[in-house]
């Protein structure tokens, strides 16, 4: 289904955060996972930071496998005293914080605005917006100590208007325009603020849903995807470590003249 390419093969130690602390709130099995994986493989200590300790402790055993270090602290991001804790930990832990990852997810609706419960708009702005900027806020500190950055993880639905992602964009929008107005305000302190959106991730989630929508229209998995590809340059979907690798570059030191801007990764289906 995809272009003779292996976009997902191990990028090794690159070195790019060697030295470094990096912060990932908000890991899931997917993204969250890849981010946390490729952050230790370009040299950097891993903080895990999500609410579902299970799951920090399967991706901490995959990066000590690989020879990586990291920390786990199972955190509610929406909760003020769970994310000081979770800076404690950290600097507790390994002395200093050089990058922190948003990562959270809320769910969309999948429904039109008209149609879309308040309550499942208030806690998606909580968790995506409020959220990231609580955890900015709580790290700032730190962050201006070493000159570090932050990476915001968005979405290609700031680039397109369907109704049903329409509580999804408006949260995703709220947070773009949140991360620029940061970018700007810790400028002064050295703090760099990019923001990530990527488009389809070719990963387990999205494996499942192609095939319920291939069983609704009776074709196959496969037909989906190249249905989908078909709409990008590169006549293929972006996996999950593709667009984590984009984070560990604008968390590094090599992106140390970029601030305020937003890299996206979907294999050429959008254009800005």
């Amino acid at each position: 289904m995809t272009a003779a390419v292996n976009p997902a093969a191990p990028a090794g130690n690159s070195g790019l955060l060697a030295d470094k602390v990096v912060v990932v709130g908000g890991v899931g099995p997917g993204l969250g996972r890849s981010i946390a994986l490729q952050a230790a493989a370009a040299g950097a200590k891993v903080v895990l930071a999500a609410r579902t300790a299970s799951r920090l402790e399967d991706i901490a055993k995959e990066i000590q496998a690989a020879g990586g270090t990291s920390l786990q602290v199972p955190t509610d991001i929406t909760d003020d005293a769970a994310v000081q804790a979770l800076v404690e930990r950290s600097v507790a832990e390994f002395g200093h914080v050089d990058v922190l990852v948003n990562n959270a997810f809320s769910l969309p609706s999948m429904k039109p605005l008209a149609r879309t419960d308040f309550d499942h708009i208030r806690s998606s702005l909580d968790l995506t917006v409020l959220g990231g900027l609580r955890m900015t806020k709580a790290f700032t500190d730190e962050l201006e100590k070493s000159s570090g950055a932050i990476v915001m993880i968005n979405s290609m639905v700031v680039r397109h208007s369907e109704p049903r992602y329409g509580s999804y964009k408006l949260s995703k929008a709220a947070l773009l325009a949140m991360s620029q107005t940061l970018a700007t305000e810790l400028g002064e302190k050295g703090i760099r603020i990019n923001t990530v959106a990527p488009g389809y991730i070719w990963d387990d989630q999205l494996k499942w849903y192609f095939g319920e929508v291939a069983k609704k229209y009776g074709i196959t998995p496969e037909q989906v995807y190249e249905q989908t590809a078909s709409k990008s340059d590169l006549k293929r979907l972006p996996e999950p470590d593709e667009i984590a690798r984009a984070a560990v570059f604008l968390a590094s030191d090599w992106a140390s003249a970029i601030t305020g801007q937003t890299l996206d990764v979907n294999c050429g289906e959008y254009h800005v």
